[in-house]
C-alpha cells in the first residue's frame, strides 16, 4: 500500500460518496453526528476545484427507502452541483470501485491518492478506503466530512453503537493501515500550499 508521505498531493482525487437525500427520508437523520459536513464537505470540493483536482461524486442504490433510482430523494444534496467534467457515478456496493469504471477513470487522469468523503463513515466510505488502499492507492480519509448515525444492536434489542464510539472507531481502523486521518482543515490548507507554490514559481 503506497501512503500519502509517498504520492504527491497534486495526484489527488476527491471522492464525494453517496452525498444523496436519500439518507434524509430515514428518521435517523436527525440522529445524524457532524452538522458541519455540508460546509466541510462544499470546502473539500472547492479546495479541490481551486487546486485543479478531479471531483468524483457518487450515488449508492439499493432496495432501501429513498435509494431506488427512480424515487425522488436519490439525488445528490442541494449544495452540491457538479462542474462540467467532474463525473457522477451510480454504484451499487459499499464501495465505490467495484460497480462503478472509478479505476479506468483515475487510471486515466494519473491519480494515485485519493481523498474520502460522504456517507456513511464506517460503512461506504470506510470500505471505500481499504479498497482503495489494497488497489495501491494512498488515502486520505477527511474524518470530518464523513457523516454517521448511532447503529443498532441487531443482535441485543435496544443497544446500539453511538456516533462517538462509531469515529473513534472507524479512525482507529483505518489509520496507519489503510488511511491517513485527517480533516478538513489540514487537507484544505495543503491544497492552498499548492496553489501558492505554483503562485511563486509562476512568479
Amino acid at each position: 500500500m503506497l501512503t500519502t508521505a509517498q504520492v504527491p498531493l497534486t495526484e489527488s482525487a476527491l471522492l464525494v460518496i453517496d452525498v444523496q437525500d436519500s439518507f434524509t427520508v430515514d428518521p435517523k437523520w436527525a440522529r445524524r453526528n457532524n452538522l458541519l459536513f455540508e460546509a466541510n464537505v462544499a470546502t473539500l470540493v472547492a479546495a479541490y476545484r481551486a487546486a485543479g483536482l478531479p471531483v468524483i461524486y457518487f450515488l449508492h442504490a439499493d432496495d432501501d427507502e429513498g435509494f431506488a433510482v427512480d424515487h425522488p430523494a436519490y439525488k445528490l444534496m442541494d449544495f452540491l452541483a457538479p462542474a462540467p467534467g467532474e463525473p457522477l457515478f451510480h454504484k451499487t456496493t459499499r464501495n465505490c470501485f467495484t460497480s462503478t469504471n472509478l479505476q479506468a477513470t483515475l487510471l486515466a487522469a494519473g491519480v494515485r491518492r485519493v481523498a474520502i468523503t460522504g456517507i456513511q463513515m464506517e460503512q461506504c466510505c470506510e470500505t471505500t478506503a481499504r479498497v482503495a488502499a489494497d488497489l495501491g492507492y494512498a488515502v486520505d480519509f477527511v474524518l470530518d466530512a464523513t457523516l454517521t448515525f448511532p447503529i443498532r444492536n441487531w443482535d441485543a434489542p435496544g443497544q446500539e453503537l453511538g456516533v462517538a464510539e462509531v469515529t473513534e472507531r472507524t479512525a482507529y481502523a483505518l489509520r496507519r493501515r489503510f488511511a491517513r486521518i485527517t480533516s478538513t482543515a489540514a487537507l484544505a490548507a495543503e491544497l492552498a500550499a499548492l496553489g501558492a507554490r505554483d503562485a511563486r514559481v509562476a512568479a
